[in-house]
């Protein structure tokens, strides 16, 4: 797994450069959902009074990425912090709430129907759970054809068949898996299929949901060198969702840090885990398990995560934060470049008290 550790290449600090290079690029995204879908259902009584409440939660709040063509973007934080809303509003799977998200120049999120069909098939998802994202009704062979006859409606049965072959062959499946149901394999083997799936229509960007969280351990090396070798063969470009730091540190270009909805911090895979600037940054690498003797010692964070339902004021980490001032509490910190091009959203960093 150290191969794509070793591809990592430095950030650079052109703008101009990283606008020409980049294939994805979110700007301003906000995603909230309601607490309670119909009118009645906000109504409330509160002191004799019928009132009205439309509560929301708020899942994405003022997200900026870009992601740069032929790299592995992980995104990652603990669970709630917004990391698989970020990969459903890409794929178009949700519509956000406000922002832009642009695919190759393009602004997709407004698209429907037709005018997204092109960009369907550049861009795929891989599924968290290998057990619900394979249709039970369907054999191997029904679920690898099903994309190819959609995006290539004038093409052949042998054409098909030959291309259903050809992915089988790239992820490891053996042809007389086509015959069976997605019931009748294990989870490693329904995640290769599901990969196999992805990679049917020729991709170039590929969208991975927490792909290995449900495979065992010693399923999961195996499905990450699949993805690795896939991302070599294709040239393809991840945007690589997960929740596991270790794999982050050799699957990853570079790394996006989420907590309640917001990137804090956003830099090259080697830096963020060799000089992490960012206090929850810090807390999150101190708590990977090494056998180094001079390991950083562990951070403990005090206090609770807020409910996204009732955001803190300021910055959303300050009420966990041990660097947190008055400013920290009332303004919301904003991305700033640090001096070796990446980038950290906080006031601490910023005034140089960290």
């Amino acid at each position: 797994m150290n191969a794509v550790a070793a591809q990592a290449s430095p950030v650079t600090t052109s703008q101009n450069h990283a606008e020409a290079e980049s294939l994805l690029e979110i700007r301003g995204m906000y995603k909230h959902f309601p607490l309670a879908d119909g009118f009645l259902e906000q109504l409330h009584f509160e002191k004799g009074r019928l009132v009205r409440r439309n509560e929301q939660v708020h899942a994405i709040n003022g997200v900026d990425l870009t992601v740069r063509r032929g790299e592995a973007l992980c995104v990652v934080g603990e669970s709630g912090c917004g990391k698989s809303t970020v990969a459903r509003l890409v794929m178009g799977l949700l519509s956000p709430s406000a922002g832009e998200i642009r695919y190759d120049g393009q602004r997709i999120d407004n698209m429907r129907g037709k005018r997204l069909l092109p960009y369907r098939q550049r861009m795929q998802m891989i599924f968290q759970n290998p057990y619900a994202s394979l249709n039970p009704r369907m054999t191997i062979q029904q679920t690898l054809e099903e994309p190819l006859r959609f995006h290539h409606p004038d093409w052949t049965t042998p054409q098909v068949q030959d291309k259903v072959d050809d992915v089988m062959a790239s992820v490891g499946i053996d042809p007389e898996w086509g015959k069976r149901f997605g019931h009748e394999f294990s989870g490693g083997q329904r995640q290769r299929i599901a990969i196999a799936r992805a990679l049917a229509v020729d991709p170039e960007f590929i969208v991975a949901d927490e792909p290995i969280s449900a495979l065992d351990v010693s399923i999961q090396a195996q499905v990450l060198n699949l993805l690795m070798d896939a991302q070599a063969e294709r040239h393809l470009t991840y945007l690589f969702i997960t929740h596991d730091l270790a794999v982050v540190e050799h699957f990853g270009t570079r790394v996006a840090v989420m907590y309640l909805g917001t990137v804090c911090e956003l830099a090259d895979t080697r830096s963020l885990f060799a000089r992490p600037k960012h206090p929850y940054t810090q807390a999150l690498l101190s708590a990977i398990p090494r056998l180094e003797d001079d390991r950083p010692e562990h951070v403990r964070l005090s206090g609770e995560v807020p409910t996204p339902v009732h955001l803190p004021s300021g910055c959303v980490f300050h009420g966990r934060c041990p660097h947190a001032m008055e400013r920290c509490r009332q303004e919301v910190p904003q991305l700033i470049v640090t001096d070796d091009g990446n980038q950290v959203a906080c006031h601490a960093v910023e005034e140089g008290r960290i």
